[in-house]
């Protein structure tokens, strides 16, 4: 529990714990990948390509995936690059102290990250769809990026060469609050150069990616849901089993 809480923690302070931004709306992850195991096969390799390498996901074990389609020799021979085993949890190699030092946080642990991130402004996965699409180039941070929603990340733009180069345009208005001050408005995006892919293919491949990190964060959540409409309708028909036998039994008394 201790270390599942730890977890939670160091996934806010990442990606959530500096000063986001409240205003940008969150885009609607498209929620039925969670419940399509080609989207979810398909973001478990994009996970292991482009997110194990910094962050880990020791609450889950490789062969887990089987409840996503997947046999014990496909893990094998196309997702297990960090050990042998597909018994093994999905730690990664990187040293937390090197981490720290390159990106200023440890990178956190992502078994849990779609729940640490639901707010009243939308679900944790509308949070990382918005932000994994949000990069933008920013020579003036470490790393060559920045991020609408989360600015001044540490964390680079793994997804680059897949969505490509952009810079964002910011104008300056007079801040509601306090006229005297600016404040820079988002106007849009600007594309410096192209990515493999095109800017929908972009969005299906993260959105399979975000629907990878809901399911991780609950594998059990399909059947949960399976099991709740069958008591559902066990209870619909049971009522009115029950509803006809209280009128038999009491049909004769007046």
């Amino acid at each position: 529990m201790k270390k599942i809480l730890a977890s939670l923690l160091a996934s806010l302070a990442l990606l959530g714990g500096a000063q986001a931004n409240t205003e940008l709306v969150l885009d609607k992850f498209p929620k039925e990948r969670v419940s399509d195991l080609a989207a979810l096969q398909n973001g478990a390799k994009l996970f292991v390509n482009y997110c194990l390498n910094c962050h880990a996901a020791a609450f889950m074990r490789y062969n887990r995936m089987k409840d996503i389609g997947l046999t014990d020799q496909q893990i094998k021979d196309n997702l297990l690059f960090a050990t042998d085993k597909v018994g093994d949890t999905m730690t990664v190699a990187l040293n937390a102290k090197d981490a720290k030092e390159w990106f200023g946080a440890t990178p956190p642990d992502l078994t849990l990250v779609a729940r640490s991130r639901a707010s009243a402004s939308g679900t944790g996965a509308d949070y990382l769809y918005t932000y994994l699409r949000s990069f933008y180039r920013d020579d003036t941070r470490p790393t060559g990026w920045n991020n609408l929603v989360f600015p001044n990340v540490g964390m680079p733009h793994v997804l680059w060469e897949l969505q490509g180069q952009r810079v964002a345009k910011f104008v300056d208005e007079a801040d509601p609050h306090d006229p005297s001050k600016k404040v820079k408005h988002f106007e849009g995006f600007e594309e410096v150069t192209p990515g493999k892919l095109k800017p929908q293919e972009f969005d299906s491949e993260v959105a399979d990616l975000v629907a990878f990190l809901q399911w991780m964060g609950e594998p059990a959540q399909g059947q949960r849901v399976k099991i709740g409409f069958g008591v559902l309708a066990f209870l619909a028909v049971f009522f009115v089993i029950a509803w006809r036998l209280n009128a038999a039994f009491w049909k004769d008394v007046k």
